[in-house]
């Protein structure tokens, strides 16, 4: 799903609820905790860089639930402003 030149928006779920001290490992991410996780949501420019964000989520210990590429209509409205989260399922 990589676009050359572009990226790709990815949601990246850990488990545990991380604090803003770690925003600065994962800079560039919207990072979001709720429920006993953390939401990772960016722009993955390719996948060495998707492999190394992975790579420093399991340096932290931290348990990986899921990652998903997003659309990029379920990420921004029409205007480039950011939509509405998507639920959870």
């Amino acid at each position: 799903m990589m676009r050359k030149g572009t990226g790709t928006v990815y949601r990246i779920v850990v488990r545990s609820e991380l604090n803003d001290a770690y925003a600065m490992a994962f800079e560039g991410m919207e990072m979001e905790t709720k429920s006993g996780e953390t939401i990772l949501t960016g722009r993955i420019i390719d996948q060495p860089h998707l492999y190394g964000i992975l790579d420093r989520l399991n340096g932290l210990g931290l348990e990986l639930l899921r990652v998903e590429a997003l659309e990029e209509a379920v990420h921004q409205s029409p205007g480039g402003n950011r939509a509405p989260e998507v639920p959870e399922l």
